[in-house]
């Protein structure tokens, strides 16, 4: 199954962050993952929404540079050699990863691993192969991770 991720490119100062939460918060769209790379003046913020193809219009208007890509989440074992099974396989398929990313769902059980890769069809298949779960969109957005703070 195929996910969608928004990737907003802006300048690196204060006040771009507010103005894409405040955006999608009177949109009512929900951020469910991000994350944020700066290189200098310049910054990408990647994230996992409900609605991304309206999330996709609405910053658009708002004035922000934003990219829609299709990406791949994949519920991963939470535990040591977990993420390694999936690099492994992708590596001997000579799959490149563009970006990715990681949250745990239920410690010690289940994570998601969203990636973004250079052969999105192939590495579907490939998952699907090889026993890997994705997750769609709305799949992503119903999660409801447990979290045991100790």
């Amino acid at each position: 199954m195929i996910a969608y991720q928004i990737s907003i490119f802006a300048e690196n100062k204060p006040g771009k962050i507010a103005h894409l939460t405040s955006v999608l918060g009177k949109e009512k769209i929900n951020i469910r993952a991000t994350t944020i790379s700066t290189a200098d003046t310049f910054g990408v913020i990647n994230l996992i929404v409900d609605d991304p193809k309206r999330a996709e219009t609405v910053l658009t208007q708002a004035g922000l540079t934003v990219h829609l890509r299709s990406v791949l989440a994949v519920l991963i074992d939470d535990k040591p050699g977990g993420l390694d099974n999936l690099m492994q396989l992708l590596y001997q398929e000579g799959i490149n990863i563009n970006n990715a990313y990681g949250f745990v769902l239920e410690s010690s059980k289940k994570a998601v691993f969203v990636v973004d890769v250079d052969q999105t069809e192939k590495t579907e298949k490939l998952l699907e192969e090889n026993g890997f779960q994705t997750l769609d969109t709305q799949a992503l957005s119903s999660i409801e991770p447990t979290h045991n703070v100790k």
